[in-house]
């Protein structure tokens, strides 16, 4: 069984949350899609996920999660001590989404953008829908 995380392939900090994720996620259960790509754009229809979310999303067990929502389900399977954050989960989204929406809204001024994806080194080309 796997997840799969869709992110902005142009967002810095959203390519560094990647990294960030695969070095904790050693039994490889998340799957990686650019928001962007042929497969993110495919998924988005899929699920009926709105063009308007175009932060992490989080497909699990057929269910979308997004914003915090998709930030703790991510953090609930990653090794080490992040675990420790999911039960924030309890926490009305309209609050918990307060700090993630600000990073979001400023994640390219922040942080910068690219003109494309980075391409993932062979070790981990597997992970990448």
């Amino acid at each position: 069984m796997t997840a799969i995380v869709l992110f902005d392939g142009e967002c810095n900090f959203c390519d560094s949350s990647v990294q960030f994720i695969i070095a904790r996620d050693p039994n490889g259960y998340f799957r990686f899609a650019a928001l962007q790509s042929d497969i993110g754009i495919e998924l988005k229809k899929k699920y009926r996920i709105p063009e308007k979310l175009d932060g992490v999303i989080v497909i699990e067990n057929n269910k979308v999660y997004d914003s915090s929502d998709a930030a703790l389900v991510i953090c609930k399977n990653l090794k080490g001590m992040w675990k420790v954050f999911y039960p924030f989960i309890v926490i009305p989204k309209y609050i918990s989404d307060i700090m993630y929406k600000l990073v979001a809204k400023n994640r390219y001024k922040w942080f910068g953008k690219k003109d494309s994806c980075t391409i993932p080194s062979p070790e981990i080309r597997n992970r990448f829908l």
